[in-house]
């Protein structure tokens, strides 16, 4: 294997994330989290942060809640997630994160492999998955409401009982009589009355760095989940090394939407926490993200690929079209910010006829596009997928810092992120101080090896011994290369590798990536394992299907009906054939997309075609499309 270049000393992790969490709350000031709560936004300081998650604590105590047990939060990202978060590892528990957007099947999963004692459900969806296969779960006692449930009790109603309170039916009420029942959060906080506020203290004082932190369970692609066994050494030990590389101190702000089942949005959440920064949660309005962002002015945002490919879309519907004589001056005015940022970040001074040209181009444009981001954005991370290079470059020139950084589930969060003083972008940076990061020799599998490594599989020893070896290398399954500086690349996984009836190797997940770039196209899947070609499925993007209709005179008031026409309209698939030919451009012949054909819908989580972090289940939708696929091969003999 080949190795890259030294990563610097091993980072060691000194304290679990609980008790991390609590000294922030009593050494920090000022605000700890921001929220919207109806149409205003909210706050909590850090001595309220620190009070809610100790109550909560108490709550699952009294809840009979032991330490190691697993509690399980399913739920969109809001405060509550964060403050139940935090409140059950203040508890002792392991918490598994189930993505707002699973299905009962995919809840039950989670819940019963974990064994959860205790789910936090957000919200009806959530609340009506659990109970639908409820009876299933043998270890769950306790579901918890974010919104609803049993309610707390007032102090008359605890002092006069229930008939004296005014409530003559209330002894009758389901909730008296069935324990299991369904409560609201703030209920939970009353029961946690009862408990002594030292025994918070005296689980987490028991925590060591070996103990479980969370089960996190892969949004696999193929087959079932595995949960990811991470202990608070290993949280503890990335959330270190993320830390030194994206500086957030007490005056940051950090800004997230992503679903914090995901680990880069929990990860930065406690980097955040850790610093006693503020944590800044979107609104949850999709419409409302530009907003959002100008309200909070981050400085940093860790957010999906395709958020900043929305952002992208938004700016550049305000500017300049690329073709004729305007495009050419903003093809200048982007020149003259790109190259101000490469004599900023080399450290050189701008000579006096860039300073010029960078001032007009900031005044007529840069400027405006960083105040998408509220003006004061440091550093902007992203990674699970590529995100597009024309995307990062716009960014980049208009000072707008968007980096990649790559890792797994399996390594706590990242192995390498580009560094804001380090960087180079179209890659996923360099390793994390403390990580190791080597190529197989035999097909150039990325191997990494380091103190956030996981400990294996929940409940499957055999899974577990397929991806860490005997010298504790993490087998990931991506396929990548280091550039001359020790700059990593991803390049595809091992097992979305195609081969032709000619025995060329597809790239499948590079070449989907490059179509998907389109402003228009929200999925494309590749095909051609055993064809002499290769064809590919492409789907069109919801939010920008009305612009797209406009542009292409298709757009009618019925949107059924309208994805049906897109799908066979011959406007569209001159747009969405711009989208494959600028894809194929610089690509080899045999890797070139020769045909493709139009979905009248988008793959959906719900239909088990794609994963709650958006990625594709391929042979979910290669045998569902099957037809589809094999259609692009009738009668042709062309190619």
């Amino acid at each position: 294997m080949s190795d890259a270049p030294p990563a610097g000393e091993e980072a060691t992790a000194t304290q679990t994330i609980p008790a991390m969490v609590l000294a922030a709350t009593r050494e920090r000031e000022g605000t700890a989290v921001r929220y919207r709560e109806g149409r205003e936004w909210a706050e909590l300081s850090y001595e309220d942060l620190g009070r809610r998650v100790r109550e909560i604590a108490r709550g699952l105590i009294a809840l009979g809640v032991e330490p190691g047990d697993r509690v399980a939060i399913f739920s969109d990202t809001r405060v509550e997630w964060t403050l139940c978060d935090l409140g059950a590892l203040c508890a002792g528990a392991v918490v598994a994160p189930i993505y707002h957007t699973n299905s009962s099947a995919e809840a039950r999963h989670v819940l019963e492999d974990s064994g959860a004692r205790v789910v936090f459900c957000g919200g009806r969806a959530q609340q009506g998955n659990v109970e639908e296969v409820r009876e299933e779960l043998s270890a769950l006692e306790h579901v918890v409401l974010f919104e609803g449930g049993e309610p707390a009790v007032s102090d008359d109603e605890e002092e006069d009982g229930p008939e004296e309170a005014g409530d003559e039916d209330a002894g009758d009420d389901e909730t008296d009589d069935d324990p299991a029942a369904p409560i609201a959060l703030e209920r939970l906080i009353q029961l946690g009355e009862e408990i002594d506020e030292g025994q918070v203290d005296e689980r987490v004082d028991g925590l060591s760095g070996d103990d479980l932190f969370s089960l996190i369970y892969t949004s696999s692609t193929t087959g079932v989940a595995k949960g990811c066994m991470l202990t608070h050494a290993n949280y503890q030990a990335n959330r270190e090394m993320i830390a030194s590389v994206t500086d957030i101190d007490q005056d940051s702000v950090t800004q997230i939407g992503l679903p914090l089942a995901h680990t880069l949005t929990r990860m930065m959440q406690m980097v955040t926490l850790g610093a006693g920064a503020e944590l800044a949660f979107w609104s949850g309005d999709r419409e409302r993200l530009i907003e959002d962002l100008s309200e909070h002015r981050p400085t940093h945002y860790p957010a999906a690929p395709r958020v900043f490919e929305k952002i992208y879309n938004h700016a550049r519907a305000e500017l300049p079209p690329e073709e004729g004589a305007k495009g050419a001056v903003f093809a200048k005015l982007l020149d003259a910010g790109r190259r101000a940022q490469d004599a900023e970040h080399a450290g050189k001074r701008r000579g006096p006829l860039l300073a010029l040209g960078h001032g007009l181009a900031d005044n007529e444009i840069l400027s405006d596009v960083r105040e998408l981001f509220g003006d004061r954005l440091r550093m902007a991370i992203t990674g699970a997928a590529p995100a597009p290079r024309h995307v990062l470059d716009f960014f980049y020139a208009c000072g707008v810092l968007v980096l990649e950084g790559y890792g797994l589930t399996e390594s706590s969060t990242a192995v390498s992120l580009n560094d804001p003083e380090d960087f180079r972008l179209g890659t996923v940076g360099r390793p994390l101080e403390g990580t190791e990061i080597a190529l197989a020799e035999e097909d150039s599998e990325v191997l990494v090896r380091g103190p956030q490594v996981f400990r294996g599989y929940w409940n499957d020893e055999e899974a577990t011994g397929e991806v860490l070896d005997e010298e504790g290398w993490l087998h990931t399954g991506d396929v990548g290369s280091f550039d001359e500086d020790g700059f990593l690349s991803i390049t595809g996984r091992k097992k979305d590798i195609l081969v032709t009836s000619s025995g060329e190797n597809v790239p499948a997940p590079a070449i989907e990536a490059r179509i998907a770039a389109s402003r228009w196209v929200s999925n494309a899947v590749v095909y051609g394992n055993d064809k002499n070609y290769v064809v590919a499925l492409v789907t069109i993007d919801e939010d920008e299907r009305d612009a797209l209709g406009e542009e292409t005179g298709t757009r009618q008031q019925n949107r059924d009906l309208m994805a049906r026409q897109m799908a066979e309209d011959d406007n569209v698939r001159l747009e969405i054939q711009e989208a494959v030919d600028e894809a194929n451009r610089d690509l080899a012949q045999v890797l070139q997309v020769k045909k493709f054909a139009i979905l009248d819908h988008d793959l959906a989580q719900q239909e088990d075609e794609i994963t709650p972090t958006m990625k594709v289940k391929r042979d979910v939708v290669y045998e569902r499309y099957r037809d589809v696929f094999e259609g692009l091969y009738e009668n042709d003999e062309e190619h």
